[in-house]
């Protein structure tokens, strides 16, 4: 194992040859773009159409119009564009590529997504949550060694697939890659987590207690103890008042850092907050710091972006009690990545699992982490 986390045996590998032949999709999604012949349009308003607009921009690929569903079509702009409703673009023009511009996961949401794809052509271009630059085929090229490192590591089957479809999805935009992975909350807590009736839970990221709900919900409310972390003000009310006066359950709103310091914290609407720094100082904490040397048996971490940081904060606590790891995959770009090989790196004995839940885009991919003394009887969660 070298220093990077990655190990010997993932180096030094041809890249037409062994090294990321799970890889399927030579075209990145920008190219299929800029080759395109008939009209663009984007689905959606927000901070994902802005970004997308960007990066078309970028490639020299104009956007036909915006539409939006018919009940947020109000007669208004939206970056320039007058916004439509689908059935005067349909009025307009009979053959056209739709780019989906917002996040779906709602079930009924993602049929409707999958019967307008077999009218219209449906791309879903992936940008990164936080942080810049695009995935392209060529950006899997410039990091190989980690991804194939990681997909070496992966503890079954399930995961490598998961892992390749995700891949693929973020290089060409084609959706069908994740709707053929998606995993159910209760498989992922039954068959990969397998919490227990006694963890001491420490969930980075809180939001309204919404992750602590399903805790108690797989252990019919049975537990040690919980530690929540919300830096979000408006969230933090929301978790408090979920927890009220719920015994051995504590509260903090700061960030999730590797060290206890201050940081810029920029509040936004509902699980979009981040560090920023156009934002308000507000305190930051590790949860070595936070934890005291106490134990941690099961830790969750959606921090928007600052996963690393807030992996090397636990570090101590990782490498000490093995505890089961849930980690967000999705917000920056390498996280796909350089995650997995970060939990490697500060404790070895991991099994390493990648499991994707119903959402278009790449959101909810998230990486499980479990030593192998607390799995189970040694078996994988393709044998539980």
């Amino acid at each position: 194992m070298g220093i990077s986390g990655i190990p010997h045996s993932a180096k030094g590998k041809d890249l037409d040859g062994v090294m990321l032949e799970f890889l399927k999709e030579k075209v990145s999604t920008w190219d299929r773009l800029k080759e395109e012949q008939r009209p663009i349009y984007l689905y959606g308003m927000g901070d994902g159409a802005v970004r997308i607009l960007s990066a078309m921009r970028s490639y020299g690929i104009h956007a036909a119009g915006i539409f939006a569903s018919d009940e947020f079509v109000r007669g208004h702009d939206f970056a320039g564009y007058p916004v439509k409703k689908l059935s005067e673009i349909e009025a307009e023009c009979e053959d056209f590529v739709i780019v989906l511009a917002f996040a779906v996961c709602a079930p009924p949401m993602v049929d409707r997504m999958v019967e307008l794809s077999k009218k219209h052509p449906l791309i879903v271009p992936d940008v990164p949550v936080v942080g810049g630059g695009l995935f392209t085929r060529e950006y899997c090229e410039e990091h190989a060694e980690e991804i194939q490192a990681v997909y070496q590591l992966l503890a079954d089957e399930r995961s490598r697939r998961v892992y390749a479809n995700i891949l693929n999805f973020k290089i060409s935009g084609k959706p069908e890659y994740l709707l053929d992975i998606v995993d159910s909350r209760e498989a992922i807590w039954n068959r990969v987590i397998c919490p227990t009736n006694n963890e001491t839970y420490v969930d980075l990221g809180a939001y309204n207690g919404d992750s602590i709900r399903e805790l108690l919900e797989y252990t019919r409310g049975k537990y040690h103890r919980i530690v929540a972390v919300e830096p979000d003000r408006k969230n933090y009310k929301k978790l408090s008042k979920f927890v009220g006066d719920t015994p051995s359950v504590k509260c903090y709103q700061c960030a999730a850092w590797c060290v206890d310091t201050e940081l810029p914290f920029a509040s936004k609407a509902g699980r979009q907050s981040s560090v920023s720094p156009d934002g308000t100082v507000i305190p930051a904490r590790s949860v070595d710091n936070l934890m005291a040397g106490h134990p941690v048996t099961l830790l969750k971490m959606d921090v928007e972006g600052t996963e690393r940081e807030a992996l090397w904060g636990a570090s101590r606590s990782i490498a000490r009690f093995s505890p089961k790891l849930m980690i967000s995959l999705y917000h920056r770009n390498e996280d796909i990545f350089e995650l997995p090989l970060l939990v490697h790196k500060i404790n070895p004995k991991y099994k390493l699992y990648i499991r994707h839940q119903l959402y278009i885009p790449a959101w909810e991919t998230n990486l499980y982490a479990v030593a192998d003394d607390t799995y189970g009887v040694g078996k994988t969660a393709d044998e539980t």
